[in-house]
């Protein structure tokens, strides 16, 4: 019995926010369900894939705009991705850490001015 009421002292906080979250979660899908509008509109309801329409010939020419923005995005997700965690060890690493992070960004800023010369930024 002792054990229980450790668990509980323990435990008993992320057991109440695991429920108040669990409660408020089927609320609000409750809410949406019932004062949600039900009147779909056809255009709503189609089908839409990178901005053309899907039923298309699968062989059609492909913007190659769509691929600067991916390239974009992931030159910004992994400059994100590794400058957190640089930021918090850069005691610890030192100045090897710095040089090795500026040529980093360096070849980040690269693969950036090459999509900003080649359009990706100008959408029409």
């Amino acid at each position: 019995m002792y054990m229980y009421g450790d668990f509980l002292n323990n435990y008993l906080t992320i057991i109440i926010f695991f429920g108040v979250a669990l409660i408020l979660s089927i609320g609000f899908i409750f809410l949406n369900f019932v004062f949600a509008p039900k009147n779909p509109d056809p255009e709503k309801l189609s089908a839409y894939e990178c901005g053309f329409e899907p039923f298309n010939d699968s062989r059609m020419e492909f913007d190659v705009r769509f691929y600067l923005v991916a390239i974009l995005f992931i030159i910004f997700d992994l400059e994100i991705a590794f400058l957190f965690p640089w930021a918090i060890s850069l005691g610890k690493i030192g100045i090897f850490g710095f040089v090795s992070m500026m040529i980093f960004l360096f070849i980040l800023t690269v693969g950036f001015i090459y999509e900003w010369k080649k359009g990706a930024l100008d959408w029409e």
